[in-house]
């Protein structure tokens, strides 16, 4: 499918009815093998096609999208008439030079479908291997994508990405305890060791076969990587320049000033090769790039897409809704593996369960622990059932005590070490 001719025929239709354009039409191909409860669940191959087209038109943006190349003259209408009741805008879109990104690995596109079936199977084994009692659920997928963006302004680009996944789970039911844990990577090169996917799964099932009580009480809390989505979920609302701009960002008017500890350093990129929050432009057309949000502890900016960056009156960041590409938490100087000496009682959270309720853009946060660990006297000696934690984000990055070394991609969008917090608030059900 030519995606080059399909958006110079929608910029042509538009041509002279509106006073800037911008069209992009984007091809994706999309194959998941699943597993669910030990056997084969599902294998799919689907393709989808996106036709999308911004104007602005008596200094009024609309925007309209379609599936089917032959509804180019619907788009083009709908744009122009949704334009009419739209938001009044102070820019035109871009023409500005993509970044050297590589989005796209051509041994991903050449991985059979049968390949996809055995890591499945692989993954499954290794974990049913280390018990047997496990159900368990496996999942791989790889996806290919090629979009092509024009507008009035002269910007013409077409590009190519792959993305790939590997997860395995499962759930372990015994003496009226219900276990779940997993692992999963993805990024967008065929490198994905289905064998060290199940070992990190199997790990987390191990460290968490002994039960233990924890106390209710204020004490030191580690998150792991992926247990720091408690924090960032606020920090994604509170540095966003929209919200910023609305007031009803925490961090409105902090730039430059300390909102953390000066061993939290955080920087957004949407050109970190492979991964899979990076890409050339944002929805705008505004080339992706590095913006440092956090120095050692010092607000210094805010993401913002085009609209809301001429609002505000600030250079765009090439982020679409001004929300996040990937997020890069710089490491420490303590290994990982000894940031929990000192520490005589704490606990590791891994996951939790209910994130996001309440008021989450304020900072305050209470969630149920899913998945984690009691520590004593410096050493992980089981896992915590029915407990609660609960805390303010913004209080809890000023009292950082430790950040580990080694960091690591989770989530396909971050790459962040281990974070140790002093005294949050844990609540015991038992």
């Amino acid at each position: 499918m030519n995606l080059q001719e399909i958006v110079y025929r929608v910029l042509e239709k538009v041509s002279g009815k509106a006073q800037s354009a911008q069209a992009a039409a984007s091809w994706g191909e999309s194959t998941p093998v699943s597993f669910e409860a030990d056997k084969l669940k599902s294998i799919k191959t689907s393709q989808t096609i996106l036709i999308g087209l911004k104007v602005i038109a008596d200094g009024r943006v609309g925007e309209s999208h379609v599936t089917d190349p032959e509804d180019v003259d619907l788009l083009v209408e709908k744009a122009l008439s949704l334009a009419k009741f739209g938001r009044e805008v102070g820019y035109t879109f871009p023409k500005e030079k993509a970044p050297d990104v590589k989005l796209y690995d051509e041994a991903v596109a050449e991985i059979p479908t049968e390949r996809l079936v055995d890591q499945c199977r692989e993954m499954l084994g290794l974990v049913k291997a280390y018990n047997p009692d496990i159900t368990v659920y496996a999942y791989a997928a790889k996806q290919l994508v090629r979009t092509h963006v024009a507008n009035t302004t002269g910007l013409d680009f077409e590009g190519e990405g792959t993305g790939y996944s590997l997860r395995v789970y499962g759930e372990l039911v015994q003496e009226g305890d219900i276990l779940m844990a997993g692992y999963g990577r993805g990024w967008r090169r065929a490198e994905i060791d289905p064998s060290e996917v199940a070992r990190r799964a199997v790990e987390r099932f191990r460290m968490a076969e002994r039960i233990v009580q924890v106390r209710s009480g204020r004490m030191p809390v580690l998150f792991t990587p992926e247990g720091l989505e408690v924090l960032l979920l606020s920090l994604r609302l509170g540095l966003s320049g929209k919200n910023v701009l609305l007031g009803s960002s925490p961090l409105s008017g902090k730039l430059g000033e300390e909102i953390a500890d000066p061993k939290i350093s955080l920087t957004d990129s949407g050109v970190e090769d492979y991964r899979m929050g990076s890409g050339h432009y944002d929805g705008d057309g505004v080339p992706t790039g590095r913006t440092v949000l956090i120095e050692e502890g010092v607000l210094r900016n805010f993401l913002y897409d085009l609209d809301t960056a001429t609002r505000a009156g600030k250079k765009p960041t090439g982020n679409t809704g001004c929300s996040p590409n990937n997020w890069l938490l710089v490491p420490g100087d303590i290994p990982n593996e000894e940031m929990l000496e000192g520490v005589e009682e704490g606990i590791v959270v891994d996951d939790v369960l209910g994130l996001g309720q309440g008021n989450p853009i304020s900072g305050e946060f209470s969630v149920n622990v899913a998945l984690g660990y009691k520590v004593e006297n410096g050493e992980v000696v089981g896992r915590v059932k029915n407990t609660m934690l609960a805390g303010n984000v913004y209080e809890a990055l000023k009292h950082v005590l430790v950040v580990g070394s080694r960091a690591e991609w989770v989530r396909g969008t971050l790459c962040a070490p281990p974070v140790l917090v002093d005294k949050l608030s844990v609540v015991s059900k038992a």
